[in-house]
C-alpha cells in the first residue's frame, strides 16, 4: 500500500510540475508572437467579439506544435528519471524542460529570421493555415525530439 500512495503522490508532483512547465512553454509563445496567442485562438476580432473568421488555424497548428514539443520532453525526462529520488527526477524534468522551451524559442526566431515575410504576424493571420506555420510547426517538434534524444 505504501508503494501505491508513493507512486501516487509522484505522479501528483509530476504532473504539477509537468503542467506548470507546459503552461510557461504556452506563455513564452505568447510572448513571442504578436498580440494575445489566446485571441488568436479563439477567433476574437478587432471588435472583441468572438467569429469564426478570426481565429487563426496557423497559429493553432504552432501553438500544439510547441505544446507537444515541450510536453514530450518532459515525458522523457521523467520516463528515463523515474527510478531516481523523486527530487533528483523532479530537478531533470524541470531542467530539460526549461532547456527544451528555451530551445524551441531559439528555433522559433531562427526559422523567422531565415524565411521571408513575418513569420510571427504570419502565423497569428486568421485564415488557413500558412506554409510557414507547418515549418515553425515541424521545427519545434524536431527540436523536441532532439532533446529528448539527448536525455536518453
Amino acid at each position: 500500500m505504501t508503494d501505491l500512495l508513493n507512486a501516487l503522490f509522484h505522479a501528483v508532483a509530476y504532473a504539477l510540475i509537468g503542467g506548470a512547465m507546459l503552461v510557461a512553454a504556452y506563455y513564452v509563445l505568447d510572448l513571442a508572437t504578436p498580440g494575445h496567442l489566446g485571441t488568436h485562438l479563439r477567433g476574437v476580432d478587432e471588435n472583441g467579439l468572438e467569429s469564426v473568421h478570426a481565429h487563426s488555424r496557423s497559429a493553432g497548428v504552432v501553438t500544439s506544435a510547441w505544446l507537444v514539443s515541450n510536453a514530450a520532453v518532459l515525458f522523457t525526462a521523467i520516463w528515463t528519471n523515474g527510478e531516481t529520488s523523486l527530487g533528483w527526477a523532479l530537478a531533470w524534468t524541470v531542467s530539460f524542460g526549461a532547456l527544451g522551451i528555451a530551445l524551441n524559442t531559439l528555433m522559433f526566431f531562427a526559422v523567422e529570421a531565415i524565411t521571408p515575410g513575418d513569420l510571427r504576424r504570419i502565423i497569428t493571420e486568421p485564415g488557413p493555415v500558412r506554409p510557414l506555420a507547418y515549418v515553425a510547426a515541424s521545427v519545434a517538434l524536431s527540436v523536441g525530439a532532439i532533446v529528448c534524444a539527448s536525455i536518453a
